[in-house]
C-alpha cells in the first residue's frame, strides 16, 4: 500500500492541542518533533556535544512539527481533506500566533519506503584485518576467514561504520588475547564488547547510563549465537554510583573500553585504574582531534601511561596502561 505523509508545521504550544483535534478525529498514530524539547535536550547533555552531527544542531532553529500517515486510496484522501479544513479553520481563530504557520507539507511514500530502502544502504563492512560486520538480513555474504559480527542497525546505538569505532575494535584486536576479561563503558549496542568475545575474550561486562543501550546489547550478544552467563549488563552512571564501581574494581578486566566523547574519558580518567588488571590496557575512543591533547593530558595526570594515539578522519584514539 502506498501512503501519504502529512507534516503539519506547528509551535511547542501548538503540540497538545493539535494531537487532541487529531484524536478527535481518530487520528492516532502521531510523530511529534518538538523544538523545545531538542533544545532541552542539547543543553542537558553538553559532554555529548562532540558526538551532535552539525545538521543536527541546526535543528534548534527549526519548527516543531506533528507528522501523520493517511493510506493513498479515497477513505485516506477523505481524511486528509477533513485534516485540512480543520486546520485551515484554527489557522482563521489564531489571533495570537500561538499555533505557529499551520502550514501542511505533503509527501506520497510506499510502504517499502519506512523500513525497507535504507537497508540497500547497509552492507558487510570489513574492519581490520579480522572482524567483518554484517547486517542480519544480508544473504549475500562474501566468502571470508574474518569473524563476522552480526547486527540489526535498525536497534542499534552504533553499527561499527563510525571512524572512532573502526579504531576501537583495530586495537582490540592488537590486544585481545583468549579468555580476557573485558569492560565495555559506553557500551552502546554493545558491538565492541561482543566483537571482543567474537575474538576470542572469555568474559565481557557492559555499561551504560541508557537501560536501553544495555537491552540492545543483550539483543546483539543472542543475535551472535553467544552466551548470556558470559556477558554481564549494568544501567548506570559510574561517576556517581558507588556501588557499581564497586562491581568492576572487584573484577579487574584486562580491556577497559570506551568510545565515548572527550568529557566523558575525561571524567571516566580517575576510575579506569581502578577497573584494570596490572597488565591491563584501556582504549578511549571518540575524541575529536581538536581536544586530543586535552585527553592525553588528563589521562596522563590520572596515572595512566599512554602507548599509542592514533587518528582517523576528524577522530583519535588513544590506548593506555598502568
Amino acid at each position: 500500500m502506498d501512503w501519504i505523509q502529512i507534516k503539519i508545521v506547528t509551535t511547542n504550544k501548538g503540540i497538545d492541542p493539535l494531537c487532541g483535534l487529531l484524536y478527535d478525529l481518530g487520528i492516532t498514530g502521531i510523530e511529534i518533533t518538538d523544538k523545545d524539547d531538542f533544545i532541552e535536550f542539547l543543553e542537558n547533555n553538553r559532554k555529548y556535544w562532540d558526538y551532535v552531527d552539525e545538521e543536527l544542531e541546526r535543528l534548534k532553529e527549526a519548527d516543531s512539527c506533528i507528522t501523520v500517515y493517511f493510506s493513498n486510496d479515497e477513505e485516506g484522501t477523505a481524511l486528509l481533506e477533513t485534516v485540512r479544513n480543520v486546520i485551515d479553520e484554527l489557522r482563521s481563530c489564531d489571533t495570537s500566533g500561538d499555533f505557529g504557520s499551520l502550514e501542511i507539507l505533503l509527501e506520497n511514500m510506499k510502504d517499502e519506503d519506512w523500513s525497507e530502502n535504507w537497508k540497500q544502504f547497509f552492507k558487510p563492512l570489513e574492519i581490520g584485518k579480522r572482524v567483518l560486520v554484517v547486517p542480519e538480513w544480508e544473504t549475500e555474504i562474501p566468502h571470508s576467514n574474518r569473524v563476522k559480527f552480526l547486527i540489526n542497525p535498525g536497534l542499534s546505538f552504533g553499527t561499527g561504520s563510525h571512524e572512532s569505532t573502526k579504531m576501537c575494535i583495530e586495537e582490540i584486536e592488537k590486544y585481545v588475547k583468549d579468555g580476557d576479561k573485558v569492560l565495555d563503558l559506553g557500551c552502546g549496542s554493545g558491538i565492541l564488547s561482543v566483537i571482543a568475545l567474537l575474538l576470542g575474550a572469555g568474559d565481557a561486562t557492559a555499561v551504560d547510563i541508557d537501560p536501553m543501550a544495555v537491552e540492545v546489547a543483550y539483543s546483539n550478544l543472542k543475535l551472535n549465537g553467544l552466551p548470556e552467563g558470559i556477558y554481564h549488563g549494568f544501567a548506570g552512571d559510574i561517576t556517581t554510583d558507588t556501588e557499581l564501581c564497586k562491581k568492576l574494581s572487584a573484577q579487574k578486566a584486562d580491556i577497559v573500553l570506551a568510545n565515548i566523547v572527550a568529557d566523558v574519558i575525561i571524567a571516566l580518567s580517575t576510575f579506569v585504574k581502578d577497573f584494570m588488571k596490572p597488565d591491563g590496557v584501556f582504549i578511549c575512543s571518540g575524541i575529536i582531534i581538536e581536544r586530543k591533547d586535552e585527553v592525553v593530558s588528563k589521562l596522563e595526570a590520572a596515572g595512566l601511561k599512554i602507548k599509542e594515539v592514533r587518528t582517523m578522519g576528524e577522530w583519535a584514539a588513544v590506548v593506555c596502561t598502568l
